[in-house]
């Protein structure tokens, strides 16, 4: 009986942490609302947590990615990270970053470009070999970010 008890105790308590966590969404979208017409956002934020959509690195005049790698790797990242800065993270709260490859030959000129978008460790990725990407992309990235809460007050992280 008593283990019983223990259970249901931790069961609640379980429950009431999951519900005391911030779940309320924000759309994240740039400034003429979906990208391009399309049915998505640019990211969600739920809680602390940040849900990256897919970026392609394409040239604003043409919306074709540029003839150099390392330009469209540029212009990705750049997406990824007005992304990150306008929902209120940094490329260094990113946990898990995945990176769809049209030409995996291209797996140098991407990480090249790659290293200079973060001064801390690095966040968890996978570089997967897709095939053919939209508009001739070479790359699309996407990614989770999840912001450390801050210091209670009062607490030793505090001080």
């Amino acid at each position: 009986m008593r283990a019983i008890i223990t259970g249901i105790i931790l069961s609640l308590a379980v429950a009431a942490g999951a519900f005391a966590h911030d779940t309320t969404r924000e759309r994240i979208v740039d400034d003429e609302g979906a990208p391009a017409g399309l049915p998505f956002s640019n990211a969600v934020r739920v809680g602390d947590t940040l849900y990256i959509a897919g970026h392609l690195g394409l040239d604003a005049k043409t919306q074709m990615p540029p003839a150099d790698a390392q330009d469209e790797a540029r212009l990705v990242l750049d997406g990824v990270k007005a992304t990150v800065e306008k929902a209120g993270f940094t490329m260094n709260d990113l946990v898990s970053v995945t990176v769809f490859c049209s030409d995996l030959s291209q797996y140098e000129a991407f990480n090249g470009v790659y290293r200079g978008y973060f001064s801390g460790g690095f966040p968890a990725r996978a570089f997967i070999g897709s095939g053919t990407l939209i508009r001739g992309a070479r790359f699309e990235v996407l990614g989770v970010a999840v912001r450390a809460p801050a210091p209670a007050a009062g607490s030793a992280a505090a001080h």
